[in-house]
């Protein structure tokens, strides 16, 4: 009889035991399941019968790995410490997501530094706590519950490492049918599982394979004749000779929010008062929608690439603008109202030939934030350097401010009123149009202003949610995140020009140059703008998706590099990108991914030597 005994009470420890493993594996599924549903509540998504496999099937995966781990391992605290590390951070990805549409990701955490400390802190609310506390209470409560399931009757759940195999048998369908379904919807990246994405992440995902062919060029012909805007502007060759060069480059400035660029309201009214006295193109595009590899673009007139630090651009030794002119005789200066730290942005600026370097550290200023200074402070600090030396010296002079950066934050009242976020970041930049106001007057009162060339451009654009769950820049590559304000305010020019064709950031510093009358370096990869060749925008981001991209006359093509998804717009008739044309132009867009992958490769490979 106590033998008897003896074996029931083994058999049902072993029974807990497996049931422990069982409902581990079963209670993780069920948190992710949560946090799948609080990220996507309120937002628009495919309606099929694919949806639960194309936003499940990763999580599925997981928990597979996890259940192989809990199984092969057999020692429960180790897996329950794995189980909460897993939880919380899937509780912390759940705000970020509905925020930014993303799972942490290897980029995202390199950039979380101090400096965006006011960023992050915008998103500590109850709404986001409140959510967060539920993944972390279904994740207590579901263990406790999957150990009542045997009492109450229900099938006992058994997880030896037979089971294990029969149950990675039975998924593997699933897990190949949802990895097809994700091809067949758009999720917009949300199917990711959020470990996975983080891990995925941090590899390359495109390899690097050396290529020296002219990417820009398009493969087609042009598809309607040049507007009088477009016709060749070769005659302002020179025409600001000898003159200075103020480069201003604007954050998070998106075109479409510009008047001159279309836009009700004017956030920006003393940039549209240099429109007057300005070259001004239509149809600008940033290649990477995130200030720092997009400052390599214009300073350098190189492509940066997908999936590499900031790091690895300090020993690129490309020629960059500022080295160019300091070689011709002129003073340099960069000035940015933020920090350097930011994103390894010291990477990019040092040894490009600046004679000064002067961030919110060396400039201090009345009002302070983590990401910088006042903008006024900048601009005096700026007017005193140009005063350092004598008037007749020429200068190159970059100007960095910060204002425009989420979350938006101005320390003077703006005309617009405050109630979203639209309205907040309209008064950011009406606050950097004062500072640009404020320095044009600096050096109108020094009798500068009639021999200095004044270039304003955008680093990159800023979305608010116009397509769904696209807020911020770094994630998308629709119109609202690369599309940007470009003009050469010209003193003295004849007329106002307005340019409609596309055009890069890559092609600002050979522009420059050849309105200076000046011969721009071989290995630029841009090209003037005062000549009238027809030639393509190419743009990538990879902070979270791997997407390439690029403007084509009036077609806008997007590539997801992971699921392999295609994208083509004609933005003559819908300028707001809802009606996808790709299996419609099957052989344009096949053309176009192979010429971004091709291009992608090779800018890898430049950047990391193998040249």
């Amino acid at each position: 009889m106590k033998v008897a005994e003896s074996v029931e009470l083994d058999e049902t420890a072993s029974e807990v035991k497996e049931i422990d493993a069982a409902g581990r594996a079963a209670s993780l599924f069920g948190v992710l399941i949560l946090a799948k549903v609080l990220t996507l509540a309120g937002r628009e998504i495919p309606v099929s019968l694919w949806m639960p496999l194309a936003y499940l099937w990763q999580d599925l995966l997981f928990v597979l790995v996890f259940a192989a781990l809990d199984t092969v391992v057999r020692r429960p605290r180790f897996v329950w410490t794995l189980y909460a590390v897993a939880v919380a951070y899937v509780a912390f990805n759940v705000p970020l997501i509905r925020a930014v549409s993303s799972p942490f990701t290897w980029p995202m955490i390199r950039a979380a530094r101090g400096a965006l400390s006011d960023s992050i802190a915008h998103y500590v609310t109850w709404t986001n706590l409140l959510m967060i506390g539920a993944v972390l209470f279904a994740a207590v409560a579901l263990p406790g519950l999957s150990r009542r399931l045997p009492r109450l009757r229900l099938p006992r759940l058994r997880l030896p490492l037979l089971q294990l195999r029969r149950a990675a048998v039975v998924s593997l369908p699933l897990l190949c049918l949802g990895s097809w379904a994700v091809t067949q919807i758009d999720t917009f990246g949300q199917h990711r599982n959020y470990v996975f994405a983080l891990l995925t992440s941090a590899v390359p995902r495109i390899d690097a394979q050396p290529g020296s062919e002219d990417w820009f060029r398009s493969p087609f012909p042009q598809d309607s004749p040049p507007s009088l805007s477009d016709l060749p502007l070769s005659d302002f060759h020179g025409t600001a000779r000898d003159h200075n060069v103020v480069l201003i480059i604007l954050e998070s400035a998106g075109a479409q929010y510009l008047q001159p660029y279309g836009a009700a309201e004017d956030p920006m009214p003393h940039l549209t008062e240099l429109t007057q006295n300005a070259i001004l193109f239509e149809q600008a595009y940033t290649i990477y929608p995130e200030s720092i590899k997009g400052l390599v673009s214009v300073l350098s007139s190189v492509s940066p690439a997908l999936d590499t630090e900031a790091e690895q651009y300090r020993t690129i030794g490309t020629r960059s603008l500022s080295a160019e002119l300091r070689d011709a005789g002129y003073r340099t200066g960069l000035f940015h109202s933020g920090r350097f730290m930011y994103l390894g942005m010291e990477s990019v600026i040092h040894n490009r030939g600046f004679d000064t370097l002067e961030d919110a550290g060396d400039i201090s200023g009345v009002h302070f934030s983590s990401f910088g200074v006042d903008e006024p402070s900048t601009v005096e600090r700026m007017l005193g350097w140009i005063d350092e030396k004598p008037v007749d010296e020429r200068f190159f002079l970059t100007y960095m401010p910060v204002a425009g950066h989420h979350p938006y934050d101005s320390p003077e009242p703006g005309p617009f009123p405050e109630f979203d976020d639209i309205g907040r970041y309209r008064n950011a930049l009406h606050y950097a149009d004062t500072a640009i106001a404020q320095l044009t007057r600096g050096l109108a009162q020094r009798g500068l202003d009639e021999n200095t060339m004044i270039v304003i451009v955008g680093d990159h654009g800023q979305a608010f949610g116009q397509h769904e769950g696209n807020y911020g820049h770094t994630f998308f590559l629709y119109e609202e995140n690369v599309r940007v304000p470009l003009m050469f305010v010209v003193p003295n020019l004849a007329r106002p020009v307005q340019v409609g064709r596309v055009v890069s950031t890559l092609d600002v510093a050979p522009t420059v140059l050849d309105l200076l009358g000046r011969e721009s370096p071989n290995a630029f990869q841009g090209r003037s703008l005062l000549s009238s060749e027809h030639r393509m925008a190419l743009f990538f981001t990879d902070y979270s998706q791997a997407l390439l991209g690029l403007r084509d006359g009036r077609w806008k093509f997007l590539h997801e590099v992971e699921s392999g998804r295609l994208h083509l717009f004609d933005l003559e008739v819908d300028p707001g990108e809802r009606y996808n044309l790709a299996e419609e132009h099957a052989d344009r867009v096949q053309i176009y991914r192979h010429r971004l992958t091709r291009w992608s490769s090779a800018s890898r490979a430049f950047v990391l030597g193998d040249r």
